[in-house]
């Protein structure tokens, strides 16, 4: 579903430059990784690269979703629309503070990836999701009557409204308690499941990625360079 080998990412120049590099990942269909590392060191970058919203300086191999793409041709090619059509149609966000339109209800703020790719506004795929997460009650509400762990789940079935093949989660349990963050935790994971979805999860909160048993995608951070490699549970 995921194939990277050779990335690389500089960000910054001088004294604050800082190189991020994946020097390998496989991730398969239905697989989930935890990306994990101390602040600042570069997982945010990683992820935004694997979503196409960042532009590598490097990366020898390149492949997304099934049929699978090849990222590295598009880049060379400057071929920024078919990049973006592949961003809206193959990949998901979670973002860590939800990333709602406050002008749009809970159902509305759903169904817009949908809606900007032409597709129907009923899904199974989205109700099956509501149901899952519990949010039927709120459909009718703007994103400001929500608390914020609300807001969260809403952005979580926003990701895979238009049934993306992978997930990308950055931080989605930041802002929240233990509690309210374990729950959101273990109920991300069984959407995930059951929608037989594909996901990478930035996370600080290593109790939270050993409870659950993910395997991790770690950090190794040495001064000027975070290199990321992919350990066991």
């Amino acid at each position: 579903m995921l194939s990277i080998a050779g990335l690389n990412i500089t960000r910054g120049a001088g004294a604050q430059q800082h190189c991020v590099t994946l020097p390998e990942l496989k991730l398969d269909a239905g697989q989930v990784l935890a990306v994990t590392g101390e602040s600042g060191c570069g997982k945010s970058t990683l992820l935004e690269a694997i979503g196409l919203l960042l532009k590598p300086e490097q990366v020898n191999v390149f492949q997304l979703g099934d049929p699978s793409v090849d990222i590295v041709q598009l880049n060379a090619a400057h071929n920024d629309n078919a990049l973006a059509d592949i961003r809206a149609r193959y990949l998901g966000f979670v973002l860590q503070n939800g990333g709602l339109l406050p002008f749009l209800n809970v159902r509305d703020n759903i169904q817009l990836p949908r809606r900007l790719l032409g597709l129907t506004q009923t899904s199974e795929h989205v109700e099956h999701a509501i149901n899952v997460l519990k949010l039927e009650h709120l459909l009718n509400k703007l994103p400001q009557a929500l608390s914020i762990g609300e807001r969260q789940r809403v952005a979580c079935i926003r990701a895979i409204a238009h049934e993306p093949q992978l997930l990308l989660a950055d931080e989605p349990t930041a802002a929240l308690d233990p509690h309210s963050a374990h729950r959101l935790f273990e109920l991300f994971l069984e959407l995930v499941a059951e929608l037989k979805l594909s996901a990478l999860v930035v996370s600080h909160d290593w109790s939270l990625v050993k409870e659950f048993e993910l395997p991790t995608l770690q950090a190794n951070c040495q001064p000027g360079v975070t290199s990321f490699v992919l350990c066991d549970s």
